[in-house]
């Protein structure tokens, strides 16, 4: 719940960030190339970190914090473990980002199409990248200090990190967007990975008493556990890192299309954000010393609650994301952000937002695999399932546009969630009959209605072209949508007001 909150907060001003952006930049070169220069840094960290400072490295602090020396944690070997391995990782990034800083503008050239024969687009989008590299250190240092502060069950440190950084970008654009024009983003970026992730967490696990010590060891055995369970996630790929890529890739050869789709996306992500991978970080430490205490009952029984509850609460608020959109969008018109730029992002996020749920769940699918030491089956699973959508991409690209992108992006993260599924199931790890099937039916039956009623009462109220009048109809359709939601739900007998009315009161 303290991670919701932060990103519900992170969010709401990730929002401001979106609006602040869209008002300074518009739907122009500027933004395009703010955008696409994240595609390397991120592509960078992907291979050589894999998500695995976080997800692997929870995993064998875990095992020290359950199974030490006469029943007691082994502070000793989790701390020279957490040292070496980010020490040697430290090395190997440095020179990483050392390489991708010289090859930037070939990458810049290579991953967006349309940049090829745009130099403006180009030129700030090579420097911008090249500005934000560096940056995946601290979010190194900080993802591998973060994960002594989880296994610890301590979470305050990460609930502020995103916080930090979106309020850096909103700070690096107001303070320096006059000299610098759309660089300032990238600076404000830096600047809030560094504090915000780096530094704090680095407090925070220095606060619980960690000794660390550089000490570089490719063949300590820590290390090595760490790059076994590690490799499959750094040589595999996932829908959920290339999705962005591929919707680059095609978006660029239209002015302004990486802005749409982008803009699209991260207001998506918005809500997305909160209940998705907020609830898969508190989860993964859980998940793992249940697994580890050999508690499989327990832990399959877990994961599927897990899944249905936000399965069920992702349902209820794509069915508010979807009535409410053209309103919602409307709210970051503005500035150099024309009514058409709001129109066009709020036809691609509805078809996004039909897939909220389906992003949610799979998070904690492949967290399951993660807790249960087995990087491999998702790292197979997501190279075969992002393998096969480069034609789907490109085919509905070519055939609708943006619009194509959008439903591309939608069945290919359907297939990789199934397949997770199937998969746990296959394996014995999370049996498909532990998903609450009748929960999952009274929340679609209410999401259902509660669109109906929300969309109904914003029909009939008077146009509106203020954001204002924006606000009225947002709040009108969502006290609709919230009441409708909550009659169904308590009519049909549904746990699900009773949960979260607990876990608030908790």
């Amino acid at each position: 719940m303290l991670l919701m909150m932060s990103a519900l907060l992170s969010g709401l001003l990730g929002l401001v960030r979106i609006k602040y952006i869209n008002s300074l930049f518009g739907a122009g070169p500027e933004q395009d190339a703010y955008r696409a220069a994240f595609a390397l840094p991120d592509l960078l960290a992907y291979f050589l970190i894999g998500g695995a400072a976080s997800i692997s490295l929870i995993t064998i602090l875990n095992r020290y914090r359950e199974a030490g020396p006469n029943g007691q944690p082994d502070d000793d070997g989790a701390d020279h473990a957490l040292s070496v391995i980010l020490s040697t990782m430290l090395v190997v990034l440095g020179v990483g980002v050392l390489l991708a800083e010289i090859f930037a503008p070939q990458y810049v050239w290579l991953a967006n199409k349309g940049f090829r024969h745009d130099m403006l687009r180009s030129a700030l989008c090579t420097s911008m990248t090249r500005i934000i590299l560096p940056a995946q250190i601290f979010f190194f240092i900080g993802s591998a200090m973060g994960s002594r502060l989880q296994v610890r069950k301590i979470f305050i440190y990460q609930a502020f990190a995103p916080l930090i950084y979106n309020g850096g970008i909103i700070l690096g654009a107001f303070l320096f967007h006059r000299w610098l024009g759309v660089t300032s983003l990238a600076v404000g970026v830096f600047g809030g990975m560094l504090i915000g992730y780096g530094l704090l967490n680095s407090i925070g696990a220095f606060r619980t008493g960690l000794r660390y010590r550089f000490v570089v060891g490719f063949r300590d055995p820590a290390f090595l556990e760490w790059l076994k369970l590690s490799l499959p996630l750094m040589i595999g790929v996932s829908l959920v890192m290339f999705d962005r890529q591929f919707l680059n890739y095609f978006a660029s050869t239209r002015e302004g299309g990486i802005t749409f789709i982008g803009n699209a996306k991260d207001l998506f992500n918005a809500p997305f954000n909160v209940i998705g991978p907020a609830a898969g970080a508190a989860s993964l430490p859980f998940f793992a010393s249940l697994f580890q205490q050999k508690r499989a009952w327990d832990f399959s029984s877990s994961v599927g609650r897990a899944v249905s509850r936000l399965f069920a609460v992702g349902m209820l608020v794509s069915a508010w994301m979807i009535a409410l959109a053209p309103w919602l969008m409307d709210l970051f018109r503005g500035g150099r952000f024309k009514h058409s730029d709001a129109a066009a992002t709020t036809h691609l996020f509805v078809i996004l937002s039909f897939t909220l749920s389906i992003w949610a769940v799979q998070g904690i699918y492949a967290r399951a695999f993660y807790a249960a030491s087995d990087t491999k089956t998702p790292a197979i699973i997501g190279t075969l399932v992002t393998v096969l959508s480069i034609p789907l991409y490109w085919a509905l690209f070519n055939g609708v546009g943006l619009t194509g992108l959008a439903v591309a992006s939608d069945l290919g993260i359907l297939a990789q969630t199934v397949s997770l599924a199937i998969l746990l199931h296959k394996k014995r790890l999370v049996s498909l009959l532990h998903l609450e099937f009748g929960e999952l039916g009274r929340a679609l039956l209410a999401a259902i209605i509660a669109f109906g009623a929300a969309a109904g009462v914003v029909h009939f109220m008077p146009p509106v072209s203020t954001h204002p009048g924006d606000v009225l109809v947002i709040a009108v359709g969502s006290a609709a949508w919230a009441v409708t939601a909550g009659v169904v739900l308590i009519a049909t007998k549904s746990a699900l007001p009773a949960q979260i009315l607990r876990r608030r009161k908790s």
